[in-house]
């Protein structure tokens, strides 16, 4: 998760990010290795372990991939592992004023999509996943719960 860093950070950040590219080789192996714990490939080519070293230095200073990219990155290499076609559906985009309605247990309950997040009963949330909780009491995918998203069907083992 992205996080917010100082300016004097971000100017420490961008003076490393642009040092990798007057490191020799050899320090830029070292530096992989310190960072993702394991020696580079062999045959490595110096553009890309400039490149996987910098991803590691501003991930590890500004947070991860959001947990949905890493589930859509993790479907797509599974499809392509198994020379199956990817299928990516588009997300739907919500914008501003969007009004969203869900019955849950005989009462009607409504959302409004806002620039700061999600209005519901006069307070704001920050996604549709807060307010799915509120509304169940469980933890629920606030797209799903709120039916912009549809359950991925189950398969038993084995099976496809």
């Amino acid at each position: 998760m992205k996080r917010k860093i100082s300016a004097t950070d971000s100017k420490t950040l961008s003076s490393e990010l642009s040092g990798l590219s007057r490191k020799t080789t050899p320090d830029l192996k070292r530096r992989w290795e310190a960072l993702y714990g394991v020696e580079p490939p062999r045959r490595v080519s110096r553009d890309l372990l400039i490149r996987a070293v910098a991803y590691q230095i501003q991930e590890q200073t500004l947070g991860g991939l959001k947990p949905p990219t890493r589930r859509l990155l993790a479907k797509v290499a599974a499809a392509v592992s198994a020379r199956r076609p990817i299928e990516v559906a588009p997300q739907p985009t919500l914008r501003p004023g969007t009004v969203l309605l869900r019955e849950w247990h005989g009462t009607e309950h409504q959302v409004v999509v806002r620039e700061d997040g999600i209005g519901f009963q006069g307070k704001t949330y920050k996604s549709l996943s807060e307010v799915a909780r509120r509304i169940t009491g469980t933890n629920w995918s606030g797209p799903l719960f709120f039916g912009l998203r549809r359950r991925q069907p189950e398969h038993a083992h084995g099976t496809v």
